[in-house]
């Protein structure tokens, strides 16, 4: 991610706290499915694409969290649910990861799953010609960080087929989350049969795509705001599946969005602020939890003194976070850490206490008379007496609102500063945020797996997310460290410091951790959120009366 995407945008040591099953209804009395199983969905941003080896938006996640499996899938809570391995075998010093693959999964166009898809897919994601923004995940793997660095062969990544129902994987160390990245769809297969033929159309539009999972997707075009993903005929588990259609469209507006929920032409509807606080309560009132944090993305690359210290702490100090986070949704929760809370639990304690001290909490709270004081000493250090910037943000309804909250903040607390506001379409924005074209970025993370190294790997100096080129060489140590030490103790004191460090030096200036408020219709069973990863799951959802 990602809050339009996973930038904003995910183990076996984390908890999962931030899922939600709606009912608990079991999907197997034949009463339950006697309706028609269509519902109409909605996404406040339209699709980035469907390629999993270079897409990195939550819409488009969601998209392949439904229509592609690997060897797992993640269930409520992030537990881990069969997807196409059918055994796990792991060596004593947890480097050999062996799986087994069910032999009746096929893709959408009737070709066997095997494992040479697995190791196709793998090395196409960290093979550099493919630009994947996401390869660093693959960190590791054995070989992954010199191939993606160039200097071997994608073809040398620890990854090989053994026949054609069996995996094996090679670490480079342990990796403490990778059964939960096992469910991220970026590790899911991918038919090279497929990849070759639409060559670059492939994943730009629903048609020039194959699918495994439990759905495919239909009538996406690249661009258009509408489409449909239909139960997949050649799926494992197709008797699991009982929805026949789910119809998605763009709605950016909740105002409108409601609206079609009131006249029955959506199933589920994202809810104002306003309208969050007087239907609370109701029947179909949903709050999702998401692990997911909002932020300022401040570029230091250009020369424009958005590199001073002293003015990205007055930027941060002049934002009332708790007024934006209830301007944008009424289930939002101000942020005074870069990692969502409730994701992971040490020692019966959430993370994120670890994380927060006397400094860190000062500059996340709202103090305009600090802010005056860091401004000023750093109008003196730029030999300024003026300052304009844009913020750059997506051209939704929540986004727009917020960055208009942050203007008003900032002009108001800050005099000498001038706030521009740039809003466009997702897409055109992440160009713009990949090529660092920008001043200021509002944007978010979801994590992609319930741990907070999803949040802070991505901040290291060279990482492919690092659009706002911050670069802090103790960070980095300690990011690094974390991945190697065999104490899990250390791991995440060592985790701690370095968000500690990203906080007190302004890399990224959180503002809010996101929740949304949803009415969904009562008649919908089984939807469920993962608060981390891809979210939605359709797989056992369905519908009553």
């Amino acid at each position: 991610m990602k809050l339009n995407w996973k930038r904003w945008l995910a183990a076996g040591l984390a908890v999962g706290a931030c899922a939600l099953a709606l009912t608990a209804c079991s999907s197997g009395s034949s009463s339950s499915t006697s309706a028609k199983q269509t519902i109409s969905w909605m996404e406040t941003s339209e699709i980035e694409g469907m390629d999993q080896s270079v897409v990195t938006d939550s819409t488009s996640f969601n998209q392949l969290n439904n229509t592609m499996e690997g060897f797992y899938r993640l269930g409520k809570n992030s537990k881990i649910e069969p997807g196409i391995a059918t055994k796990t075998t792991v060596s004593k010093d947890g480097k050999t990861w062996i799986f087994t693959l069910r032999k009746n999964a096929k893709w959408s166009n009737g070709d066997p799953v095997t494992a040479k898809d697995f190791v196709y897919s793998w090395r196409r994601t960290v093979n550099p010609k493919t630009n994947s923004q996401y390869s660093y995940l693959f960190s590791g793997i054995k070989n992954a960080d010199a191939i993606i660095a160039g200097k071997k062969s994608a073809n040398t990544l620890g990854i090989q087929a053994e026949g054609n129902y069996k995996v094996k994987v090679t670490l480079d160390r342990r990796i403490p989350y990778f059964k939960l990245l096992m469910g991220f769809p970026l590790f899911a297969p991918e038919n090279e049969k497929a990849v070759k033929k639409f060559g670059k159309k492939y994943g730009t539009a629903s048609k020039y795509m194959v699918y495994d999972g439990p759905f495919v997707q239909k009538g996406w075009t690249g661009t258009n705001l509408t489409w449909k993903l239909v139960k997949n005929k050649n799926y494992w588990d197709k008797k699991a599946v009982k929805l026949q259609t789910i119809n998605y469209s763009v709605q950016k507006t909740p105002s409108t969005d409601y609206n079609l929920y009131q006249a029955g032409k959506l199933d589920a509807a994202i809810l104002s602020a306003q309208a969050a606080k007087s239907l609370k309560g109701q029947s179909g009132y949903t709050v999702r939890q998401t692990s997911s944090t909002q932020y300022l993305e401040i570029n230091q690359a250009k020369n424009n003194g958005l590199k001073n210290l002293n003015l990205r702490k007055a930027i941060s100090m002049a934002i009332d976070r708790k007024g934006l986070a209830s301007a944008v949704g009424g289930a939002n929760k101000p942020a005074t850490t870069l990692s969502a809370p409730g994701m992971t639990i040490v020692n019966g304690k959430d993370y994120t206490d670890l994380v927060q001290n006397s400094q860190t909490k000062a500059l996340c709270t709202y103090n305009p008379t600090k802010a005056k004081a860091y401004f000023k000493k750093a109008l003196k250090e730029l030999g300024k007496s003026k300052l304009s910037y844009t913020i750059l943000c997506y051209d939704d309804d929540a986004s727009k609102k917020a960055a208009e909250s942050i203007q008003s903040n900032l002009e108001e607390n800050l005099k000498g500063l001038t706030i521009n506001i740039s809003s466009m379409p997702k897409k055109s924005a992440l160009s713009r945020g990949v090529a660092g074209n920008f001043e200021i970025f509002l944007m978010g993370w979801q994590a992609d797996f319930n741990d907070p190294i999803s949040f802070l790997d991505m901040n290291t100096t060279n990482n492919s997310y690092n659009w706002q080129k911050w670069s802090n060489k103790q960070y980095d140590k300690l990011v690094a460290a974390s991945k190697t030490t065999s104490s899990s103790s250390q791991r995440w004191n060592d985790l701690a410091k370095a968000e500690q460090i990203i906080i007190e030096q302004q890399g990224v200036t959180p503002l809010y951790h996101a929740a949304s408020a949803w009415m969904i219709r009562p008649s919908v069973k089984n939807v469920v959120f993962n608060g981390a990863g891809a979210n939605y799951n359709f797989k056992t959802a369905y519908v009553t009366k």
